[in-house]
């Protein structure tokens, strides 16, 4: 009984231990893509009450915070902050690439790649 145990405790410690290097190694490869978006000067424009912008954000997971982000909705209304509105941005999300073009709407990680160069590895 003791040894069937000991053999589950290891099967479960090994799946543990698969699940948990494959997500940090998925962390670190979305790390270095948005870092990358952001050296080639990428710039997602949203608002916190935007579910679209939720939904971009979440593809990144916690290497959003690496992303070049101006947040344009001001805090107790459906109003557009500044810097957006001299931007011209209208839709969002907005990504706003070097070269000065502009998406509106989610973009996937391989459209994201496509646009700046930038390589999911």
């Amino acid at each position: 009984m003791l040894r069937k145990a000991v053999v589950v405790l290891l099967i479960a410690a090994g799946f543990s231990a698969a699940y948990y290097l494959g997500r940090r190694k998925r962390a670190q490869r979305l790390d270095a893509f948005a870092r990358c978006l952001a050296a080639r000067q990428a710039k997602m424009y949203g608002a916190y009450w935007c579910p679209h912008c939720a939904d971009q954000k979440e593809l990144f997971g916690s290497s959003f915070r690496y992303i070049l982000y101006v947040e344009c909705g001001v805090a107790g209304s459906r109003a557009e902050a500044a810097p957006c509105l001299a931007a011209g941005v209208k839709r969002f999300p907005t990504w706003q690439f070097a070269d000065g073009s502009r998406h509106e709407g989610t973009l996937g990680l391989d459209q994201l790649g496509q646009k700046t160069g930038c390589a999911l590895k």
